[in-house]
C-alpha cells in the first residue's frame, strides 16, 4: 500500500502530535482520578486535584520521556535532574491549575468537571512548553559528553 502521510519523528510537527495524544491520555487519567475522589468518594475538590495531579504527573513523565520527546538521558544523575526538572515545573503547572480552579469554583460558581476541562486546557499548554524548553530541550554535544562524566 502507498503511503500519502508521512510525518518525519524527528520533527517538532511530530512531538506535538505526541503530546497531544500522551496529553489526552495524561488528562484522562487526571480527570478520571479527579472524578473519582471528588464526586465519587466526596472528597473535597482540592485534595481530589492534588491526588489527580501526582497520579498524573507520574504517568505524564513516562510517557513524555518515552513517545513524546524520546529522551536520552541514561545515567541515574540524569534521569534524576531530569525527573527534578520535570516535577518542579510540573509543580507550576500544579499551582496554576489549583488558582485557576479555586477562581472558577468558588469565585465565579463554575461546576467542578468544567472547571476541571478548562483549567486543563491552560494547563496542557503550559506543560508542553516547559517541558520543550526546559526539561527535555535538546543538549548540545558538549553538554551531553559532561553528562556521562
Amino acid at each position: 500500500m502507498k503511503r500519502y502521510f508521512h510525518i518525519n519523528k524527528n520533527s517538532n510537527f511530530y512531538s506535538v502530535i505526541m503530546y497531544i495524544i500522551m496529553g489526552g491520555f495524561t488528562t484522562l487519567v487526571n480527570f478520571v482520578v479527579f472524578w473519582l475522589f471528588a464526586a465519587k468518594l466526596g472528597i473535597d475538590y482540592r485534595i481530589a486535584n492534588t491526588i489527580a495531579w501526582v497520579v498524573a504527573v507520574l504517568f505524564a513523565y513516562v510517557t513524555n520521556r518515552t513517545y513524546v520527546f524520546k529522551s536520552h538521558s541514561k545515567t541515574k544523575r540524569q534521569i534524576a535532574g531530569e525527573l527534578g526538572s520535570f516535577v518542579g515545573f510540573r509543580f507550576l503547572s500544579y499551582l496554576m491549575d489549583l488558582g485557576v480552579m479555586i477562581v472558577l469554583i468558588s469565585g465565579f460558581g463554575v461546576n467542578e468537571s468544567w472547571s476541571k476541562i478548562w483549567t486543563n486546557v491552560l494547563v496542557m499548554i503550559a506543560n508542553y512548553l516547559f517541558s520543550k524548553l526546559f526539561v527535555f530541550r535538546k543538549k548540545s554535544t558538549v553538554e551531553r559528553e559532561e553528562g556521562y562524566r
